[in-house]
């Protein structure tokens, strides 16, 4: 990806939150005027901080839109839709940091139990998702600068999921991703 590119994909973040202050709901964009790269299919998350903390994070594990519409669309989502938090005010987006984090495929991580799980990933470069019929939940890597502890960050990720920190994996299947981070 080109530095023009990653400028591409913060500008159309920030044209995304602009937009949604201005008028309250989302919109499109014309997927034609960007770079081949940013037209190929892509998931990617869109993650919003005031003052260091956590200020929404909207995103998809899967590929199935133009990078450059995802983007587009989880920026608004961050911004506006993260049930964890009001909407962005005009005065938070002067001083809120964007992070795009695009995902590669994720991959399954076969394992016999908890203990074989935490040995098999790699804090600060795995992403997890862990799921089954009525669970689901993912950390991005980067929350392992904040949960650096693998037991640990496999616990609050199973909090996330709705699940006891103590269940059992072994109905669940887990899967691993990287990123690559524009900030």
């Amino acid at each position: 990806m080109t530095e023009e590119d990653k400028k591409a994909l913060l500008q159309v973040a920030n044209l995304s939150i602009q937009h949604g202050l201005d008028h309250q709901y989302p919109s499109n964009i014309s997927v034609k005027d960007y770079s081949s790269p940013l037209q190929q299919t892509g998931a990617s998350f869109v993650t919003l901080q005031l003052n260091g903390e956590l200020r929404g994070c909207i995103g998809s594990l899967i590929a199935h839109q133009p990078l450059i519409s995802d983007v587009y669309e989880h920026a608004h989502g961050a911004a506006f839709k993260d049930p964890r938090f009001t909407a962005l005010s005009i005065k938070e987006f002067s001083n809120v940091h964007i992070e795009i984090s695009i995902l590669s495929d994720m991959q399954v991580i076969d394992f016999k139990n908890e203990e074989d799980l935490l040995k098999q990933l790699t804090p600060g470069v795995d992403g997890i998702t862990i799921e089954n019929l009525l669970h689901r939940a993912t950390f991005l890597p980067q929350v392992w600068e904040s949960l650096p502890e693998p037991v640990n960050f496999l616990h609050q990720l199973k909090l996330k999921a709705g699940l006891n920190g103590d269940h059992d994996l072994l109905d669940m299947k887990a899967y691993r991703y990287s990123v690559f981070s524009i900030e």
